[in-house]
C-alpha cells in the first residue's frame, strides 16, 4: 500500500464531490446503494468497525481499513474522520488497486 497515493485519491474523490464522510452519511450511502467503497480508519472504535463490516457484507460493498482517523480526516480537509464512503466506481477501483 502506498499511503501518499491513497490519501491523494481520497482527496480527489472529496474535491469531485464523490465522497461522503462520517458514520451517519457513510452508513446512509451504503444502505441506499450509492457507496462503491467504504474506508474505515484503523484506529476507529471496535463498534464502528463491526457496524461497517456487517453493513458492507450485507450490501456487498467493498471495505478497506487503512490510515488513522487523523490521516483520513486530513485527506479530505477535515480534522478527524473514522469513516468515509466513495460514491464513484472509477475512483473506488483506483483506490482498491493502491
Amino acid at each position: 500500500m502506498k499511503p501518499d497515493r491513497l490519501r491523494s485519491m481520497i482527496g480527489i474523490a472529496q474535491k469531485a464531490g464523490k465522497l461522503v464522510s462520517g458514520e451517519f452519511a457513510a452508513e446512509a450511502s451504503v444502505r441506499s446503494g450509492e457507496a462503491k467503497l467504504v474506508i474505515v480508519a484503523g484506529d476507529a472504535s471496535g463498534n464502528t468497525k463491526k457496524l461497517f463490516n456487517n453493513k458492507c457484507k450485507h450490501y456487498g460493498v467493498p471495505l478497506i481499513e487503512v490510515l488513522t482517523k487523523e490521516e483520513l480526516g486530513h485527506s479530505i480537509g477535515k480534522e478527524y474522520r473514522a469513516v468515509a464512503a466513495v460514491l464513484d466506481k472509477g475512483i473506488a477501483d483506483a483506490i482498491l488497486k493502491i
